[in-house]
């Protein structure tokens, strides 16, 4: 059973002849065609570059804001309390 995926688009782009070098070198080591090895580096920067942009970056006032809440975190409203414990009653009921 064959796991490759059938491609129906094609991309084109001009490059140095030092650069095809290289990676035609890379391509050879790893024995796969120039074309596999493009696309698979192609695939693995992109999914890096979207879970990257998916990362949450603070600033380090935010960071040390975010931090301090863990530590000691705000009291709840009284309308949430209640309801946590109301919560804590039906599920302890359950058990």
């Amino acid at each position: 059973m064959s796991t490759e995926v059938p491609r129906t688009s094609r991309l084109e782009t001009r490059i140095a002849p030092e650069v095809l070098a290289v990676v035609r070198r890379a391509a050879e080591m790893q024995g796969r065609s120039v074309s596999d090895f493009v696309v698979s580096a192609a695939q693995e920067a992109a999914y890096r570059a979207i879970s990257d942009a998916q990362l949450v970056r603070l600033s380090l006032a935010d960071q040390e804001r975010f931090a301090a809440a863990l530590l000691d975190p705000p009291a709840l409203p009284a309308g949430l309390g209640r309801a946590a414990q109301a919560h804590a009653r039906l599920v302890s009921k359950e058990s």
